[in-house]
């Protein structure tokens, strides 16, 4: 399993605004500015996280990006499932339209869904608080 730039960007920004919550809104130019990553990047990213309900963003003067409640709300694992689609280390266990012809009689799939199942209860029990808290 390999998380791309946006699930870990995603993860930062969160964090960010988790770090800033004080009810203002953060501008994404701050953000872009202490993360080190491209405004227009940021952009995709936050807009993913404002359809989802994870942050809400206030346009014009004053306006940027606060979370939508509070840092222990937010696991890492919602986090990275929304960016990446899912944790899954193989193919096969990405959802039901992946479903393996050979999965009745895999060897391998008991493992994977092991590892999965290790992987997925590891992130979901991470919120932005403990990650502050460097409580990991």
């Amino acid at each position: 399993m390999m998380i791309s730039t946006r699930g870990r960007y995603a993860l930062r920004v969160m964090l960010e605004l988790a770090l800033n919550n004080d009810g203002r809104y953060t501008p994404l130019r701050k953000i872009s500015e202490d993360q080190g990553i491209s405004e227009k990047y940021l952009e995709s990213i936050t807009k993913i996280l404002v359809n989802d309900g994870m942050i809400v963003g206030l346009r014009g003067k004053g306006g940027g990006y606060k979370l939508a409640g509070a840092p222990s709300d937010y696991t890492v694992g919602s986090i990275l499932k929304l960016t990446e689609g899912t944790l899954a280390p193989v193919a096969c266990l990405k959802g039901e339209h992946d479903k393996c012809p050979r999965a009745a009689d895999c060897l391998t799939l008991p493992m994977w869904t092991k590892v999965y199942g290790i992987i997925d209860n590891y992130f979901e029990n991470i919120t932005l608080e403990d990650l502050i808290n460097r409580s990991v």
